[in-house]
């Protein structure tokens, strides 16, 4: 009797409640990390981000399910959660170390520390940060860039409007605030925004403002979507966040406290794949051309094999001068420039399902993939096939 109840309860379809928004790249792509946990790995139904006669992000009133996967952004929905009694993971910091209730979150400090190497990479020495407050996000993610950005002993300027999370500010109000911030700022100056609503938002006002982005604030998106970031003027980079595989571990999560697990004390912090870069933040806040001139030819040609010597021949300047002002502004000589170039396009290329590791290292401007392995695995601590499967949703 208790092999066949067993059985029964192995193959009986658990109801699950995924409460995450449907409308915004991440939202979709978690779901979709979730969605593939459950195809290969379990036997559940989803239902997929309801909501209240309100509109808001609710559990309906006669659902009995068995396990919740949530972007909790409110009381309510805690409220509801542990009316419940449910196994809940959540896939957000907005309410961070919640007793009892699983989480998968992005790992700030490694978005912070991608963010300040992208900027830093292009010459940029003058930083701020714009995060209005909001329920939409935690302020753990600008306290990191912050933290990151003084930890190398600059100073970060941070958009402090004077209002509370929550109060509703008019259009034309909430751009005279942030007017009155970007003319106090120093300029060349790269701004971290919180993610692509405010990095579009942020792009708007300057437009408005005769403010040039990127030449005189470069703007970068903590996170993507890729809609906001594509259409935005300019088109904005930003940091790619591996919603697939939060989706993925969540599930995973999920499944094993829905067998009778405990949550784990300790959220579970997935890093970003990297930073996708696009107009907004092309270009080089360093004064010298003959360096900028250097530096545009290594980011234009590093992946078709080039060497420091191919640079020298395109920029009058000698090797010991070369190395001396790549190592002030950069704090790296040339060919390890070349070499960081190269391997941030192989991490980003081994996003790619369709693309071989061979593929890969040829795209890259390697010679073989053993080269590109070695490079790659002392650069990021990892192969390229174990980086490739801890990114990629099977």
């Amino acid at each position: 009797m208790i092999s066949q109840a067993n059985n029964h309860d192995q193959f009986r379809v658990r109801q699950v409640a995924v409460l995450i928004e449907t409308e915004s790249s991440w939202g979709g792509q978690v779901i979709r990390g979730i969605a593939h946990y459950a195809e290969k790995h379990a036997h559940w139904h989803l239902l997929i981000d309801p909501r209240d006669h309100e509109q808001r992000s609710a559990i309906p009133d006669g659902w009995r399910g068995d396990g919740i996967i949530a972007r909790i952004s409110s009381r309510f929905q805690l409220e509801q959660f542990r009316e419940k009694r449910l196994p809940v993971v959540n896939v957000d910091d907005v309410y961070n170390r919640l007793d009892g209730v699983g989480a998968v979150h992005t790992d700030e400090t490694e978005r912070a520390r991608l963010a300040l190497e992208h900027l830093v990479a292009r010459g940029f020495r003058k930083f701020a940060c714009f995060a209005p407050p909001s329920h939409r996000y935690s302020k753990r993610r600008s306290e990191a860039f912050i933290k990151a950005v003084t930890g190398l002993g600059y100073e970060c300027h941070e958009y402090l409007p004077g209002y509370r999370a929550g109060r509703k500010i008019g259009f034309e109000e909430q751009q005279r605030r942030v007017n009155r911030w970007l003319a106090a700022l120093p300029r060349p100056i790269a701004i971290v925004a919180v993610d692509a609503d405010r990095g579009r938002q942020l792009a708007e006002i300057c437009h408005f403002a005769g403010i040039r982005v990127p030449d005189e604030i470069a703007i970068l998106a903590g996170d993507t979507d890729d809609l906001l970031c594509e259409v935005s003027t300019p088109p904005l980079s930003s940091i790619s966040v591996a919603c697939e595989r939060i989706g993925h571990d969540a599930a995973a999560m999920l499944n094993r406290m829905m067998d009778g697990n405990a949550a784990p004390e300790q959220p579970l912090l997935i890093p970003p794949h990297g930073v996708i870069s696009r107009q907004s933040t092309d270009v080089l806040s360093i004064d010298d051309p003959l360096i900028v001139r250097a530096l545009r030819y290594i980011h234009t040609h590093a992946h078709h094999g080039i060497v420091v010597n191919d640079v020298l021949r395109e920029v009058p300047i000698s090797r010991r001068s070369l190395e001396i002002q790549f190592r002030s502004y950069l704090g790296r000589s040339p060919g390890e420039e070349i070499r960081r170039i190269r391997l941030d396009r192989g991490r980003q290329l081994l996003a790619r399902r369709e693309l071989s590791i061979t593929e890969i290292a040829l795209a890259c401007g390697f010679s073989n993939a053993t080269r590109f392995g070695v490079a790659f695995r002392k650069c990021f601590g990892t192969t390229p096939r174990s980086f490739r499967k801890a990114l990629i949703v099977a």
